[in-house]
């Protein structure tokens, strides 16, 4: 079952769950906290290993830009950074939990501790609208808050947000 329904099959790029966007690789447990900047480094390293489209100075710089707009803390120890790419050729995200907080200037003052960035194409604008709300609607559960933050492997993280359903818990 799809964790979060989003776009139309017909719609080009669509990424219809958690599992869409994420793989083993790029879901990352208890990694230590730091700067924004830092954090977007390891996006970036762990997306480069991974897809080869991604220029990793592209995407901090991406991300980076992305922040200087507004926060993309929603509170309660959650992070959305994202940006739309121009060599990115499908949605893709990274999910880290934090074993110490990083400030993101979240609108409760709360340090985050779950972050899931999240890259689009740059032509993808509607589908990076609906993929934002889809991840805040998401996390919004505090089940699913705390199920992540009660993982302890890469692979009980990245099984857990990509097998997700209301009241898994």
């Amino acid at each position: 079952m799809s964790a979060i329904p989003t776009m139309s099959p017909e719609t080009p790029h669509a990424a219809n769950s958690v599992s869409d966007l994420l793989t083993p690789a790029r879901s990352l447990c208890r990694i230590p906290g730091g700067s924004k900047k830092h954090l977007f480094d390891l996006v970036a390293e762990v997306l480069g290993s991974d897809r080869d489209e991604f220029h990793p100075d592209e995407l901090v710089a991406g991300m980076l830009a992305r922040e200087k707009l507004g926060s993309t803390a929603l509170g309660n120890g959650i992070a959305i950074p994202h940006c739309r790419l121009r060599d990115c050729e499908t949605p893709c995200g990274v999910l880290l939990t934090l074993s110490s907080g990083a400030d993101f200037d979240a609108p409760d003052d709360e340090d985050v501790d779950l972050l899931f960035a999240l890259v689009v194409p740059s032509e993808a604008t509607q589908e990076h609208l609906n993929l934002l709300a889809d991840l805040a609607r998401l996390f919004s559960q505090a089940d699913f808050r705390e199920a992540l933050r009660h993982c302890g492997s890469n692979e009980e993280l990245f099984n857990t947000a990509t097998n997700w359903t209301a009241g898994s818990a």
